[in-house]
């Protein structure tokens, strides 16, 4: 095995639905000699002088990333990134203003893209850097939802459905308008008596027509599934029915509405991979999970009783396109009502294949970390190994230093997004044996041969290498 001179450093910020996708990836890596170093995003921002010289794995490209990607660069660090957000995506010119900083993409070495879609949307960048490389690769999100990597969450499936029996899974996505702060809303009250909203995070990059839209149809469908679900629970007395809110939701309105109920179960529990696998049927409106749902063949059901084209097929079209239509609550219940007696199951049709293979790679053959790993190997074995002078390394130090200390001041300043308490809510932490256990299951599927170790680096952060 040849050793790399380079580690991949690998963030992770919404630990449910990252962290076992990038431990599949470290894992892949480590096996072709990248060790790989992975932990919380915000602290491997705070640290980043502290890392060995690495090539940095970035979730995103946004105007947020580019004093980030400056102090990585200057400290020695390639740079080479992902869109979490770029498969169910907002229409061009507001993905554009929010996803997409120009100064971000010139330190960047290299794209991955889920699927041609995603690549040909970043081509049609206005100002797209002519000579960064995009490779259609797929996402390693994808890797866990193929048949042979499904044994990896076995137990997870068994403690679920001993847990809940059967049960209806319910993915919600009203970040938007049920943030976990309310400054990342779509608007937040004006404070001037009488003022119209202000803008919210959410809002970054979007006009004022199209966040008010978004968010008066966000809000409908949210009113939607607040009447719809306790409704399946009386339509379905056999059934629970388990809520899974988006990671960046307030859990809060869906635990007052379980409350009410004998059999809603409201949970973030893990990945959703499992719950996919151990449930009977989903029920979403515009959800990434209606994709994964359609993947890994498990009937999903798109409850539209609200409908607003604009966003419906400009926003959320692939998840509803995946997904088996229901306009009510009695189409709903007839749908689900044939999910049960085994006479319907994923939603079907040659149209449906066409528009998945062009928005995901890597469904067939080798792993999209297989392929992510090929990329990286070549764009190191082709670097010379230049060291970084020492006014550079200054400079990427004290700029970390400066971003550090105002970020860590900004979290407890009344209305911050970022306070310890979202936090936690978004990266609860992990344990030195979880992730072992973890890799040592994907190395069971995996049989690369390697044996890989995992060890605890201090604070939150581990180190993931072929021994």
């Amino acid at each position: 095995m040849i050793q790399r001179n380079l580690s991949l450093l690998i963030p992770v910020e919404n630990q449910v639905r990252e962290l076992d996708p990038k431990l599949l990836l470290a894992c892949v890596a480590a096996a072709k000699g990248f060790p790989s170093v992975i932990g919380p995003r915000r602290e491997v921002h705070f640290r980043i002088p502290s890392f060995p010289r690495s090539v940095y794995l970035s979730k995103s490209v946004t105007a947020a990333s580019e004093l980030v990607f400056r102090i990585l660069r200057k400290l020695g660090h390639e740079v080479v990134a992902w869109d979490e957000e770029a498969l169910v995506h907002l229409p061009d010119e507001t993905y554009y203003s929010r996803r997409l900083s120009p100064t971000a993409l010139e330190s960047v070495s290299g794209l991955f893209a889920w699927g041609e879609d995603n690549a040909e949307m970043w081509r049609r960048y206005p100002e797209f850097p002519r000579k960064l490389p995009i490779h259609v690769t797929g996402n390693p999100r994808v890797d866990l939802l193929r048949p042979e990597m499904h044994g990896f969450y076995e137990r997870e499936v068994a403690r679920i459905r001993e847990a809940h029996g059967d049960f209806i899974l319910v993915n919600t996505n009203f970040n938007h308008v049920n943030a976990f702060s309310p400054g990342q809303n779509l608007f937040q009250p004006n404070e001037v008596p009488g003022g119209e909203p202000v803008f919210g995070e959410a809002a970054r990059g979007m006009t004022r027509a199209y966040a008010e839209g978004l968010r008066d149809h966000k809000q409908a469908v949210l009113e939607d599934f607040k009447g719809m679900i306790p409704a399946l629970e009386r339509a379905f007395p056999d059934h629970v029915i388990v809520v899974r809110p988006h990671p960046t939701e307030n859990p809060a309105v869906y635990r007052e509405m379980a409350s009410k109920c004998e059999r809603v179960r409201v949970t973030n529990e893990g990945n959703v991979v499992p719950w996919l696998l151990a449930t009977k049927a989903l029920v979403h409106n515009g959800c990434t999970t209606g994709v994964e749902a359609y993947v890994m063949g498990v009937p999903a059901v798109s409850y539209r009783a609200t409908v607003d084209d604009r966003y419906d097929d400009g926003f959320y079209r692939l998840p509803n396109a995946l997904s088996h239509p229901c306009f009510d609550f009695e189409s709903l219940r007839e749908t689900l009502g044939q999910v049960f007696k085994g006479e319907l199951g994923v939603a079907g049709g040659e149209a449906r294949k066409t528009v998945i293979d062009r928005y995901l790679a890597g469904l067939e053959g080798p792993l999209a970390c297989e392929r992510i790993v090929s990329v990286l190997e070549q764009m190191v074995d082709g670097r010379s190994g230049k060291g970084i002078g020492f006014t550079d390394r200054i400079h990427g130090w004290s700029l970390c230093t400066g971003r550090t200390l105002i970020k860590r001041f900004k979290a407890y300043l009344p209305g911050s997004h970022n306070r310890p308490a979202f936090q936690r809510h978004r990266y609860p932490g992990v344990s030195l044996e979880d992730i072992r256990d973890r890799v040592a299951r994907f190395q069971k599927i995996l049989k690369n041969g390697a044996r890989i170790e995992v060890e605890a680096m201090g604070g939150p952060f581990f180190r993931i290498s072929a021994s």
